[in-house]
C-alpha cells in the first residue's frame, strides 16, 4: 500500500462514508507502537478479552493487504500481541493490527516492519485458553467495524470504510 495520511484521506473522500475512531470516553488514546507508521487494508476482526489465542492464529495465516483488528475489551491487565506474535504477522505479510487494549515488548514492535496501534504497554501476558470470536463486528471508540471493511490508520487515527480508500 502507498504512503498516505489519514487527514488527506479523510478529505480527498468527503463524499463517502468514513468513519473516525473516536477516543474513547475514559481517555484512552490509541498509541503507535510498531515500525510501519502508516498502515491499511480489509479488517479482520475478533473479538477477545484477555486471551489471545485467536490473535495468534489468525496472525500466522495469509495477511497480504490485511490488518487484524482486535477488540480486547480495553483491558489494561495483559497484552494481547507481543514481539513473538508480530514477527509471525510480518512472516504472513500482515499490513498491522490494532488492539483495542495492551500490548507488549514495545521496542521489539518499534524494529518490525508491521503497523501496531493499542491503547498501552503492559508486560503482563494474556492466557490461552482458546477463548475469542472471529469474524464478528466490533464496537469500539464510537464506529462500528464489520469483518472486511477498510481500515486505515497512522499517527492522526484510525478510519474506518466499507470501500477502499486508497
Amino acid at each position: 500500500m502507498s504512503e498516505f495520511v489519514t487527514c488527506d484521506l479523510l478529505d480527498d473522500n468527503a463524499d463517502k462514508d468514513i468513519q473516525v475512531v473516536s477516543p474513547s470516553m475514559d481517555g484512552k488514546f490509541f498509541r503507535s507502537f510498531g515500525g510501519k507508521k502508516a498502515f491499511g487494508g480489509q479488517a479482520v476482526t475478533v473479538k477477545c478479552f484477555e486471551d489471545n489465542s485467536r490473535v495468534k492464529e489468525l496472525l500466522a495465516t495469509d495477511g497480504a493487504g490485511k490488518v487484524l483488528v482486535v477488540d480486547g475489551g480495553a483491558s489494561m491487565r495483559c497484552a494481547l500481541l507481543g514481539d513473538m506474535i508480530a514477527e509471525s504477522a510480518v512472516k504472513y505479510g500482515w499490513a498491522g493490527v490494532i488492539v483495542y487494549g495492551c500490548v507488549r515488548d514495545v521496542d521489539a514492535l518499534t524494529e518490525l516492519d508491521l503497523g501496531v496501534h493499542a491503547l498501552g504497554c503492559i508486560p503482563q501476558k494474556s492466557t490461552r485458553k482458546g477463548i475469542g470470536e472471529t469474524g464478528v463486528t466490533l464496537n469500539f471508540g464510537g464506529v462500528s467495524i464489520k469483518d472486511g471493511a477498510y481500515v486505515y490508520a497512522d499517527n492522526n487515527g484510525i478510519l474506518v470504510s466499507d470501500a477502499a480508500l486508497i
